[in-house]
């Protein structure tokens, strides 16, 4: 773990991963509790782990800003890869996000004035060719002679989604906000608009520079709330210290009003899977132009996007759909209008949100646990516990919990006294008894958990200890 009040990280290139959002546009696969750059359906990999794969041919370092919900995910999800480059993820945890301005201002804080910062989202698929490595070579070379470099996509088609860079060979002329669909035709038609790839490359001394220059108020805040900020097995910035720091992304803050800018076109195959009609695709067609799903049958159906692995889906002269089913929704849209989608969303939180947040699974920093069954007063769960891990030293006011061992050895403590169970043993936790669940075994625990009760939703929790910090 670097120790940035002793000595900054001496090395030559960090990649940066931002790590963050909630994927509303990607919804119902997508939920703030499992966001899509952690679904892991790219060849069994997330995007988050390509997006560490891909970068680690080309950086020395690695560096995870994220928020504290999606933490825990990260690391878990690095440490399943991290065998094959061997190198630590030091991270920097923000307790609620101000954009991209000020969390690229705790990476530079963080690093030696002279550190060249490769800035990814964590959330795109990029094709790692020899174009991908000439683009991160020159945007190198820009950044040591001092210009903070953001990277070009050539477009493809009139899209509407994606923010664009008006260039003159390297030189940057304008950024513009996402366009309407004939702008962006227009756009097209010029041919020297970029799409804003959201990829960035300098220096981190020239970044702090530049933005104590052109947004005072964000450096002076975030500087504070760095050098204020808790270093345990991460660097976590203080809740009151980052809610003190304007919003603003690095585009508006630092880009659009520094002569130090310069763009790299990037001739890649990049994709930011930003709605359905993204993800499409990517994904194997069938003879119709359909998804190609083992479960999909489809008559006289064609140019259908089709995802979902817990029923057969059968379509009868259905067109130009998406068609979206998970265990707790089903979405059905016209393909073009997915970037609508986070309306929908909206329209969701208002009625239930916690069907916005979270699917059937739901996961959390000592494992996850899976809604089996719910009725007026009761619910019954599986629970997974993650080999080493332990929920938090807790009670409950309004329900009783019964917890039977399938798999693994469970050490349960119950108000103060501690015992063991094993496959097929069981215990009664009483409404109020203050509990704690641990995994002690070589193996990931799992239990069946009953819940009964007047008022069984996860917020009647009040928590003692524990060891994430939760509160």
């Amino acid at each position: 773990m670097f120790k940035y009040e002793v000595k900054k990280r001496d090395v030559e290139m960090t990649n940066v991963i931002l790590c963050g959002g909630s994927g509303t546009r990607l919804w119902p696969i997508s939920r703030s509790n499992l966001p899509k750059q952690f679904l892991q359906m790219f060849d069994g990999e997330s995007l988050f782990q390509k997006t560490c794969k891909n970068n680690a041919k080309y950086c020395d370092d690695v560096l995870l800003i994220s928020n504290a919900e999606q933490y825990f995910m990260a690391i878990d999800q690095y440490a399943q890869i991290k065998k094959e480059y061997k190198k630590e993820m030091n991270s920097i945890i923000e307790p609620v996000g101000r954009n991209t301005a000020p969390a690229i201002a705790f990476a530079a804080m963080a690093s030696d004035a002279n550190a060249i910062l490769f800035i990814t989202p964590s959330d795109h698929l990029i094709t790692n060719d020899k174009s991908y490595k000439d683009m991160i070579e020159r945007a190198k070379k820009l950044a040591q002679d001092g210009y903070l470099v953001t990277f070009g996509i050539t477009p493809t088609k009139p899209e509407t989604g994606y923010g664009y860079i008006e260039a003159d060979g390297e030189d940057v002329k304008l950024f513009h906000e996402k366009p309407s669909y004939d702008v962006a035709k227009k756009y097209l038609e010029q041919g020297d608009f970029l799409w804003n790839s959201g990829m960035f490359c300098f220096r981190a001394g020239t970044y702090l520079e530049e933005l104590e220059k052109h947004s005072p108020e964000i450096y002076h805040a975030a500087k504070k709330a760095f050098f204020q900020s808790k270093d345990d097995h991460s660097v976590r910035i203080r809740t009151d210290d980052m809610l003190q720091i304007p919003e603003d992304s690095i585009d508006y803050a630092v880009l659009e009003k520094s002569d130090k800018v310069k763009v790299v076109r990037a001739s890649i195959t990049w994709n930011d899977i930003g709605n359905f009609d993204a993800l499409d695709s990517v994904f194997e067609k069938d003879e119709n132009n359909n998804t190609n799903l083992d479960n999909l049958i489809a008559l006289n159906s064609h140019n259908n996007f089709v995802f979902g692995r817990y029923k057969t889906i059968a379509l009868n002269h259905i067109d130009d759909m998406i068609i979206v089913e998970t265990p707790t929704a089903l979405l059905v849209s016209k393909k073009g209008k997915s970037q609508e989608i986070k309306e929908i969303v909206k329209m969701v939180k208002e009625k239930d949100p916690y069907l916005a947040n979270f699917g059937r699974t739901v996961f959390r920093p000592w494992g996850k646990f899976t809604n089996l069954e719910k009725g007026d007063r009761f619910r019954v769960k599986s629970i997974h516990v993650e080999q080493g891990k332990r929920l938090s030293l807790q009670k409950h006011l309004h329900r009783s919990e019964h917890w039977t061992v399938v798999q693994g050895t469970a050490s349960v403590e119950v108000d103060g006294k501690e015992f063991l169970l094993r496959p097929n043993e069981s215990t009664y936790i009483p409404i109020g008894a203050k509990h704690r669940l641990t995994n002690i075994g070589k193996v990931v625990l799992e239990l069946i958990e009953v819940q009964v009760g007047e008022y069984l939703e996860e917020d009647d929790i009040i928590r003692y200890e524990d060891d994430f910090s939760r509160k």
